[in-house]
């Protein structure tokens, strides 16, 4: 007994020298329908360790789940905690579990530091699969830490599972979890955030705590300045060791204790203030868990998708309000307020009531003023009149918009091409190489170009032109279409091609003996071009000697009036060319050479 009052003594000395760094208590998920919530767990622990020098902590220990059989399991969440920096792999039921989250916190005093930590795990599949029955929680070992942290009498593990559950036969109700780990040095206050009491009938509140010590009576729990308590737990004395569930008082510094706050909350408060003092006993808070009743709906909103159609202002919205989060309907007539750029456009009416956990679905469409140009943002808000104003109460109020940055679709810009002109191959025939012109054309780099030859073919993207360096048409002009497109719209330009009569090549040696080669009098680039075209050959005394045009053949040295023979000797002749062409208004001439 003298030992017992010398370490009280030392604990009210050092309260107020030593500090704690933790995680805050915040929400983590929230429940709303027809359900209610419990606990399962057990202490390491098989003693108090406040009132012994021996090491006193175990790495195994059972407990039992006993729901009604038509309570049907929707979340399961596993915290194991301990002194020490952490054991992140256990066993439930033989089963390896490792946590999805973590929390820690640090006491320092002069000289020395302790720290704790907590883990969480979503356990739901293995819950629902396993049911009712018992549930074993091994392998967690924090012998390391025992020595150092029986100093100071916070040599502890234990475990938890906080279970929400659902029955069609249980009012609409409200769940919040909260979770962080948060030490009660001295006294401590958190704010349960996102409530909304409708209702108080049969409201209460559960928390998952640690390293409380019954022979310590110097902790209250207030809720909205009201102190509580219950059969378990005293008000002077409410982290005891004690599960409240079970009625055990032998939950060795853990507690699993649900209170009831029927008369300690008001009808619209959205918050609620637990205040925790503790003079001598140090507690770390790791879940909180409230169930108030609560029947509203949520209505959100979402811009599912929105339809455009290229260099138009007239836009189709898909859209969907939701009553998911809910525990009851949503109205008929709730106003949905549909807003471009921050400005109001219109304001709509659901045109059905929407059940809990349902959606509607709906089209407008939409003129966008003229004042958007290309990029715009738009919001819907459901619950809004046009002002931010809403006319529906809801569990939450601040989750009814949404917003979608979007441009308009235009057709891409696109540079004006030159027309091509090549040398008429005959007939107006030409060969082009437009291929540059894929470069060229585009003010964007990404847009894709192709070639066409009819208006047609380039509006339906088909028949494109492949070859478009070494492209033969004829006849000439010829317009081609250029389809420039952007992912969403397209432009169509064009350039034309025309051929030009160019300049004749004469080849003035003529060995007429048939043996195939230079047996006329040719001239490249003048048949089929030069239409109009006519030759005159004269002998070196300017004697007349052939006339030649389109039509006839090219001269091979003979001479139709020739004197004697008609074959004109070797020897070198004259030419004049006639090309009757507004490009060369004088003959071409030179001289020919003739060898037989």
């Amino acid at each position: 007994m003298k030992l017992k009052r010398l370490f009280f003594c030392f604990i009210i000395l050092v309260c107020f020298i030593f500090k704690t760094n933790g995680q805050n208590v915040t929400l983590y998920n929230q429940f709303n329908g027809r359900y209610d919530f419990t606990f399962i767990g057990n202490t390491m622990n098989i003693a108090e360790n406040n009132t012994t020098l021996d090491f006193v902590t175990t790495t195994s220990s059972t407990a039992t789940l006993s729901l009604n059989a038509t309570d049907v399991i929707e979340k399961a969440y596993l915290y194991w905690a301990g002194s020490g920096d952490g054991d992140f792999e256990v066993n439930l039921n033989s089963e390896v579990i490792t946590p999805d989250r973590t929390f820690s916190l640090v006491r320092e005093f002069p000289g020395l530091t302790l720290t704790y930590f907590s883990a969480f795990k979503d356990v739901t599949s293995l819950i629902q699969t396993t049911g009712n029955g018992d549930y074993t929680l091994s392998n967690l070992d924090n012998s390391a830490f025992d020595a150092l942290h029986i100093q100071r009498r916070t040599n502890f593990a234990g475990w938890a599972i906080v279970i929400v559950y659902k029955n069609d036969a249980l009012p609409l109700n409200q769940i919040n979890v909260y979770d962080g780990l948060q030490g009660v040095p001295d006294e401590l206050s958190i704010t349960l955030s996102s409530l909304n009491v409708i209702d108080d009938n049969n409201s209460k509140v559960g928390f998952v705590a640690w390293e409380g010590d019954s022979g310590l009576a110097t902790e209250e729990f207030r809720m909205n300045g009201t102190l509580l308590s219950n059969a378990s737990n005293p008000p002077d004395n409410v982290f005891n060791g004690t599960n409240s569930i079970t009625g055990s008082n032998t939950l060795y510094n853990m507690d699993l204790d649900i209170y009831d706050i029927q008369n300690n909350i008001a009808i619209g408060d959205t918050t609620a203030e637990i205040s925790l003092t503790s003079f001598q006993d140090f507690v770390m808070i790791n879940t909180v868990v409230t169930k108030l009743n609560s029947q509203l709906p949520d209505a959100t909103v979402s811009i599912d998708s929105i339809e455009k159609q290229c260099n138009s202002k007239t836009i189709v919205v898909n859209y969907t309000v939701s009553n998911l989060n809910s525990t009851n309907p949503l109205p008929r007539g709730t106003p949905v307020s549909i807003y471009i750029d921050g400005q109001i456009f219109q304001t709509i009416l659901t045109t059905d009531e929407i059940p809990i956990g349902g959606s509607i679905s709906g089209q407008i469409t939409i003129v966008l003023p003229d004042t958007i140009t290309l990029d715009f943002e738009i919001k819907f808000m459901v619950d809004d009149i046009g002002n931010g104003t809403g006319i529906v109460t809801e569990l939450i109020e601040n989750n009814n918009t949404s917003i979608l940055n979007d441009s308009l679709w235009v057709s891409p810009a696109f540079n004006a091409l030159e027309n091509l002109v090549a040398c008429n191959e005959g007939f107006t025939r030409g060969t082009f190489d437009f291929s540059s012109y894929e470069d060229l054309v585009k003010t964007n780099p990404g847009d894709t170009v192709r070639f066409y030859e009819t208006l047609e073919d380039a509006t339906a993207d088909v028949n494109p032109i492949l070859n478009t360096t070494n492209y033969q048409v004829m006849p000439t002009p010829k317009e081609i279409f250029v389809r420039i497109f952007n992912d969403n719209c397209f432009s169509v330009t064009s350039f034309l091609l025309t051929t030009r009569n160019c300049p004749p090549t004469v080849y003035n040696f003529v060995s007429a003996n048939t043996d195939t080669y230079n047996d006329t009098f040719f001239i490249g680039g003048l048949r089929n071009i030069f239409l109009d075209y006519r030759i005159e050959i004269y002998s070196r005394w300017g004697r007349l000697l052939w006339t030649g045009n389109q039509n006839t053949e090219d001269w091979d040295g003979y001479v139709k009036d020739g004197i004697g023979l008609k074959n004109a000797p070797d020897g070198t002749y004259f030419y004049l060319l006639f090309l009757n062409d507004i490009d060369y208004p004088e003959p071409l001439r030179g001289f020919l050479y003739l060898n037989h």
